[in-house]
């Protein structure tokens, strides 16, 4: 069933809009049918894991990390992550760009902003990203690349407010855009919108959808 899944969502989604398979918790099984099918990005929130997959799955596929990151744990997603999603503090990012130096590599990233009712998610406020952004700490990385933003709305089944939050991250996206990177292209991504919601994100904005239950069925949280 993967593979018509994922062909059922390819054929909602405008080609402006980049789908990321959320495949964590799931077996390296599903993810070879998903590669099969043609899909190459694929998104994990627990380093450990995804480093596990990467190891034994094609080397083509483009690995997103999508959870919150702890910091001992960046050391095994840095030498092949494509783009980590969930940057929601300056001392992430910080230790992000250090890693990153050791493999020459530049990574990039997205700061992730807290947009939703709950309080158990992370993420910044604007206050804390205009802070990271005109640090003198900030100027100095040079091995980490900002490429947009991210956030996780609300689990509510209030279409008004998931909607009213996504609208809220587009015009985070956009104040950064004008103010800290007006003229560098690639500062382009939004992503927000996962199984339930994408399509709402998909009208707010989103660049980058994050689908899991959609493709593979519901979590394995035994895992």
């Amino acid at each position: 069933m993967i593979k018509e899944n994922l062909e059922r969502i390819k054929a909602t989604i405008p080609s402006s809009v980049t789908l990321v398979a959320v495949s964590k918790t799931k077996p390296v099984s599903d993810l070879q049918e998903a590669y099969d099918a043609g899909q190459r990005i694929f998104g994990e929130n627990h380093a450990l894991e995804m480093r596990d997959k990467h190891e034994v799955l094609p080397k083509d596929i483009q690995w997103h990390f999508i959870g919150h990151l702890q910091t001992n744990k960046i050391k095994y997603i840095i030498p092949f992550v494509t783009l980590i999603h969930s940057i929601d503090s300056a001392n992430l990012l910080e230790a992000v760009n250090k890693e990153a130096k050791k493999h020459d590599r530049v990574v990039d990233c997205l700061l992730q902003f807290h947009i939703a009712q709950e309080e158990t998610k992370f993420g910044l406020d604007m206050e804390e990203a205009r802070q990271l952004l005109d640090s003198e700490v900030f100027r100095q990385m040079q091995n980490v690349r900002l490429c947009g933003v991210m956030g996780m709305a609300t689990f509510t089944d209030d279409e008004a407010e998931i909607r009213k939050e996504f609208k809220h991250l587009k015009e985070i996206f956009e104040t950064l855009k004008t103010d800290y990177f007006a003229g560098q292209p690639q500062f382009k991504e939004i992503s927000m919108g996962m199984s339930d919601d994408y399509p709402i994100a998909i009208e707010e904005g989103a660049t980058l959808i994050r689908v899991g239950s959609k493709i593979f069925g519901a979590r394995n949280y035994n895992v």
